[in-house]
């Protein structure tokens, strides 16, 4: 009979309670990937000032330039690199891995973040619905950082919220008179979980934990 898979990996004789007591992740944050490593791993990058000069301009489904462009860099790499997941895999693929920053910033160009009255206001929304479809067909998992504290527009965030999975704010104290606060002093900032994934549903949960905050030490990133 198979024990539980909480007490799988303790110890059969526990010598020390302060050594079992660790649950979760725990990365040392004070620590650097080698270059031998990152020369190793294969990875692709999107630039989108270098796409603009190979490409002439393009724009379409009323879609800013920068967003048609990177949509269609991750359907090639998902293609060309074997993630598809509508055909059968000839060998054990990994999971492809996508990060996206300050996704609606000029950046991008998007104004949602510069203008009331943006050109194209549903440009962010339909880029996040076509890619929800290229990643339930592949073997792909993304997370996309927005600067939601320069979108004025509440309607545009409620649709970016209705189009992710999983939705986490991060409030800093820096400037805020809970930085004051004593009541905050061992932290540096509150964590907001707007929306979880909830299996088998159609519609998402939301967290009733509220009271999150994190801190910054020397090697972790802890939230409490």
């Amino acid at each position: 009979m198979k024990i539980a898979w909480r007490y799988q990996n303790l110890p059969r004789i526990e010598v020390s309670p302060a050594a079992s007591a660790r649950f979760g992740h725990y990365y040392d944050g004070s620590k650097t990937v080698s270059p031998e490593l990152l020369q190793s791993t294969k990875w692709h990058r999107f630039f989108l000032p270098e796409e603009k000069s190979l490409h002439p301009e393009i724009k379409t489904c009323n879609m800013t330039c920068g967003y048609t462009r990177l949509l269609q860099s991750i359907q090639r790499i998902i293609y060309q690199e074997g993630f598809d997941g509508s055909y059968p895999q000839k060998k054990q693929k990994n999971i492809l891995r996508i990060g996206i920053q300050s996704l609606g910033s000029v950046l991008w160009g998007d104004d949602i973040c510069c203008a009331d009255n943006p050109e194209d206001i549903y440009s962010l929304t339909k880029f996040l619905y076509v890619l929800r479809g290229l990643l339930r067909m592949s073997l792909s998992a993304c997370i996309i950082t927005v600067p939601a504290h320069l979108i004025q527009n509440k309607a545009i965030m409620e649709r970016v919220t209705n189009l992710s999975d999983t939705v986490v704010g991060l409030e800093s104290f820096i400037g805020s008179e809970r930085e004051t606060n004593p009541l905050y002093k061992d932290y540096q900032g509150l964590i907001h979980v707007h929306q979880i994934p909830r299996l088998n549903s159609l519609i998402c949960d939301v967290s009733g934990t509220k009271d999150l905050a994190f801190r910054l030490k020397r090697k972790l990133f802890t939230i409490e």
